[in-house]
């Protein structure tokens, strides 16, 4: 293949006993120590351990520079220091970032398993300029970020290189009472300007693993974990302009909100804490980003709130036990999806008249356990209530209240165990959402009561653990009003309405709906030669919108994956991947919705630039959602080719770039799409990123609307609308960091977004499961536009009636940003200041001019929103 590349692992530095042996000894201190960087306390003068090992970029050779690290320990805390020594203490590269903020930086890392499972543990991370990263460890290999601890470090930068410091109390570890402690360790140090990455405890690349590699530390001893109770009030206020709309008495122009509450965290036991929260600010500091979805599935968003996302690998499901996690056209259903708790109200007031609709659920109260219990099982728990909520409606200046959300309960709970260190796994999921229906508007839309249960687990196979098998089970049942289980059938994920699917049935009767999942997969963990397949399934009558997310259902999903790894550097090459892929889906009823084919190629140069290049042939298919509960679709064969590029990360400045082309034979899809990325790093504490992207589509089968016509039996009496779309989409992504120190920072981030959509060639289906299309206008069809509609005759002089359709062309404008400042004044105490900004235009459906629409949104009112908050953490 002219890869150029080495196979073969150079020779690693000998080790006597292996590497897994070794051992560092904690000492207890018998003085303060003051954490600032200097290593001038007694304990931190004795050798120290050493003899790193690079992984990059020489895998298996001794580390090009120095570093000695110590342990030690008194009855309240863990203390670490480093001595990284540099023969070239000037080209030391610090940068200042936000917590968290994975910088193109040297770092020094320590992490811990204080449960010695091989399997989670906890890191932290400093740079030479102070930037922090904490982290917890899971799945052997996997880590989070969401989890913020208080802890203390500092580091200095001296002639012979740079040192790190490091204070870790025991209450934010979780650990069993011992006599004596046996832990995991390992300590990781980066030096950036040689993209070097050198390891205590060293992993080979053709290895898998983690935790389950880390060196013994030993020699703690008469310590007892700690059981902290831990209090953060907050205050927040909101001033909020919006343009006034004439007649609106609830658009005035100006809006105060205030609020207050309180965060209580409790070690019930070394290693179980509860979370409780009253009247929590759930608000989110950054926006969401704008799009326009013309799909049936609803947009994702990640969740931003703290008291959700931190911890939240807790809840992970279905996924444990391999170290890759493989899908083409397939996503697993989330049993919880916390973004489902809180949410804007669903009701909608009907009737004439102005409403203002809560911006939020108000939950009440939230309560989060989490931790071990008895035989070492993971376990977490979430439940949260929210209010029951009302729009407050003017009709010809009389006011009333409108319930739009009924008072509900959502509870979660995801227990987990692993055995022999981690070759294999159980754990079960339950989830539940109880809702007081007392409105009978509310009680047509919403389900009162929706119940999922799922049960995951995986196998280590091999004499070495080579291979992992994983999978995972499911079950739903959802109950509430005819009315509800009657839409809910028939939507996007359902469409028990399709008339030819002799496998659904839509029950208007219906009060319960019930159905299963599942995966199956097999993966290859470690070693040059890559192997991953997978089987899934969603069966039409599952459901877990309610607390959870998923894509669709009536769906069997399947893929064989098998390519090779080039690890070390050769000739050209530092690394590179080579992977073939094949992918098959069907419904429950054996209809091929998806043939595809893939290759996929990348590789990083010896310069640290690199590339990849993906192929894919997707074989004629049918398409079951785009006539939206209809007939199938069929689809005609189509390409896509992907490109991408990036830059040597170490510079000041770095550029990467992202293209895309995708089409039909027919040339009924066509989709091309550009998007560069620049990231200027002008100082050590400001850098600056623009994404600007661009998209144009082209296909001649977007649905517009369903029309019923009895008469039309060869689509089974429903007239199924599709145009030709041709779309424009121009976005990009502004961020600004400037950090004045690890503790106070300002983020500025812009999203403008112009998107243009023009429709034509009306038409409608003509066959069930073809691509075959009668077009409005010809064979005594007629179609005229009637201002902002379009009234079709569908066959002339002939029995079929007339119909509308709303003109579906679109020119949607929108301007995001945020700023926010943030100071955390004290350990784990936080004051933020947020501007926000939205402003949105919809003129000139359909036509597109970009210096028109960019005046138009440049000009447009918008709303801004300021918003102060502070909270204040209590260690009791």
């Amino acid at each position: 293949m002219g890869l150029a590349l080495a196979a073969a692992r150079p020779d690693a530095a000998p080790r006597a006993g292996g590497l897994q042996d070794r051992e560092v000894q904690a000492h207890r201190v018998q003085e303060a120590i003051r954490v600032d960087g200097r290593l001038d306390e007694t304990v931190w003068q004795v050798a120290g351990a050493g003899d790193f090992i690079q992984r990059n970029p020489l895998d298996g050779k001794p580390a090009s520079e120095l570093t000695e690290v110590w342990v030690a320990y008194d009855d309240k805390a863990l203390y670490v220091a480093a001595r990284l020594r540099d023969a070239e203490p000037a080209k030391i590269v610090g940068l200042l970032g936000r917590r968290d903020d994975a910088l193109d930086s040297d770092w020094f890392t320590f992490a811990v398993d204080p449960y010695f499972d091989r399997r989670s543990g906890y890191a932290f991370s400093v740079s030479p300029a102070g930037s922090v990263i904490d982290k917890t460890l899971y799945n052997d290999e996997w880590s989070d970020t969401t989890w913020d601890g208080v802890w203390e470090s500092a580091a200095q930068v001296d002639a012979s290189g740079w040192t790190v410091e490091m204070r870790i109390p025991y209450d934010q570890l979780r650990f069993p009472a011992r006599d004596e402690y046996l832990w995991g360790v390992n300590f990781t140090r980066t030096i950036q300007r040689k993209n070097e990455q050198d390891y205590f405890a060293w992993v080979p690349k053709e290895e898998s693993g983690y935790v389950s590699r880390f060196a013994r530390l030993t020699g703690i001893r008469g310590i007892r974990p700690g059981r902290h109770f831990e209090a953060m009030p907050y205050t927040a206020g909101k001033l909020a302009f919006s343009p006034e709309e004439e007649g609106n008495p609830f658009r005035n122009g100006s809006e105060l909100l205030a609020a207050a509450g309180i965060d209580l965290k409790y070690g019930l036991k070394s290693n179980l804490t509860l979370d409780l929260t009253l009247n929590p600010d759930f608000g989110q500091v950054e926006v969401d980003p704008a799009e326009v979805n013309l799909s049936v599935f609803e947009t994702y968003y990640s969740e931003k709130r703290p008291f959700f996302i931190e911890g939240s690998n807790t809840f992970a499901f279905g996924y444990g036990g391999a170290n890759n996690n493989m899908g083409f056209n397939w996503s697993s259903p989330e049993f919880f999806y916390s973004r489902r708790v809180g949410r804007p109200p669903q009701g909608r007031v009907a009737g004439d008249g102005y409403a203002r609709y809560p911006e939020m659920t108000t939950i009440l109260g939230a309560a989060k356990l989490s931790g071990r219990v008895a035989g070492d099982w993971n376990i977490g728990f979430i439940n949260a209530l929210t209010a029951r909520e009302y729009a407050d409606v003017d009709n010809a200046g009389g006011r009333s209240a409108s319930e739009v959300e009924p008072f509900s309960d959502y509870g979660v709970l995801r227990v987990q165990k692993d055995f022999s260190q981690g070759r294999q796994g159980l754990g079960f999921i339950a989830t539940g959402v109880f809702r007081d229906l007392d409105d009978a508007g509310l009680r047509k839309i919403l389900g009162r009561r929706a119940l999922a249960l799922g049960a995951d687990g995986w196998l280590q196979l091999g004499r070495k653990q080579e291979w992992a098998l994983t999978g995972w089970l499911g079950a739903s049942r959802v109950s509430g009003s005819r009315e509800y289980l009657l839409d809910l059938q028939r939507s996007p994920r359902h469409y028990f309405q399709r008339p030819d699917a002799d496998h659904l049935s839509l029950d208007p009767g219906s009060t319960s709906m019930s159905g299963w999942s599942g995966r199956l997969a097999l993966n290859r963990q470690k070693g040059n030669f890559v192997f991953n397949a997978a089987l899934g399934a969603i069966s039409p009558g599952f459901e877990v919108n309610d607390l959870g997310y998923q894509w669709r259902g009536d769906y069997i999903n399947s893929h064989l994956v098998a390519g090779y790894n080039w690890l070390h550097p050769g000739k050209v090459f530092r690394s590179a991947q080579l992977l073939g892929a094949l992918a098959r889906g069907w419904d429950f009823g054996g209809n091929a919705v998806m043939k595809n084919y893939f290759l996929f190629a990348n590789g990083e140069f010896l310069n640290y630039w690199g590339g990849e290049i993906d192929l894919g042939y997707m074989d004629a298919s049918y398409d079951k959602e785009a006539t939206r509960g209809g007939p199938l679709l069929r689809q005609p064969p189509g390409y896509f080719i992907e490109l991408s590029a990036y830059s040597d990360s170490r510079n000041p400045l770095v550029f990467s770039v992202n293209g895309e082309i995708a089409n039909r034979r027919d040339g009924s899809g066509l989709d091309l799409s550009f998007g560069p990325e620049l990231r200027w790093k002008p100082r050590s504490n400001v850098s600056l990123s623009l994404h600007p992207e661009i998209e144009t589509v082209h296909t001649l089968r977007q649905w517009v609307a369903n029309i019923d016509d009895p008469r039309l039996t060869p689509t089974f009496g429903r007239r199924h609308v599709f145009a030709s779309l041709d779309e424009k989409v121009l976005s990009a992504e502004v961020r600004l960091n400037w950090i004045f120190s690890p503790r106070i920072s300002l983020q500025v981030f812009l999203q403008p977004l112009i998107a243009v959509g023009a429709y034509s060639g009306f038409k409608e289906l003509a066959q069930p499961a073809t691509s075959l299309f009668n077009l409005y206008g010809q064979d005594g069809s007629t179609i005229a536009k009637n201002g902002d509609e379009y009234a079709v005759d569908p066959d002339g002089s002939g029995p079929a009636p007339e119909f509308r359709f709303a003109d579906p062309d679109f020119n949607f404008k929108s301007l995001r940003g945020t700023v926010v400042f943030r100071w955390e004044y004290r350990p784990g105490s936080t004051l933020y200041f947020v501007w926000t900004q939205n402003r949105q235009d919809y003129a000139n459906p359909g036509d597109f001019d970009f210096g028109r629409d960019l005046g138009d949104l440049i000009s447009a009112q918008g709303d801004n929103i300021f918003m102060l908050k502070a909270t204040y953490r209590f260690n009791l």
